[in-house]
């Protein structure tokens, strides 16, 4: 039997079989809006999946990046460095520095080997001179 016929033979009018039909309503509504929030969530997470490895893909590269960009701005300076101390050693003077240390001399001079020359510098610097 039917609702509206169990109505009819409880007593009850058509104005409370209605409201009987009009509650039975709802709850269809709260199941197709809970299905509604499950599939609407389902898609969120599908959606979130579908982002997570080119997401990730794009920070990593972002932090690859980011490093490379330090790594070129330490060689920039390197570089510049090395351009400078070429640049010193164009010059006489700083050739003929290098020349002594090596142990040459220019033609006509003599050459004095002094040694222990550190050690007499931490002595004198002992003694407050």
């Amino acid at each position: 039997m039917c609702r509206a016929a169990l109505a009819r033979l409880a007593g009850l009018g058509p104005g409370r079989g209605e409201a009987m039909r009009s509650m039975a309503r709802p709850r269809r509504r709260r199941r197709s809006s809970r299905l509604g929030r499950l599939i609407g969530l389902g898609v969120v997470v599908v959606l979130a999946l579908l982002y997570y490895r080119p997401v990730r893909t794009y920070l990593e590269t972002r932090d690859s990046l980011t490093q490379r960009r330090v790594e070129v701005a330490a060689l920039a300076q390197r570089k510049q460095a090395l351009e400078d101390a070429l640049e010193q050693t164009r010059t006489g003077a700083t050739l003929v520095r290098g020349a002594r240390r090596l142990g040459l001399v220019k033609p006509g001079e003599r050459l004095f080997i002094v040694r222990g020359i550190p050690e007499w510098r931490r002595a004198q610097s002992r003694t407050g001179r």
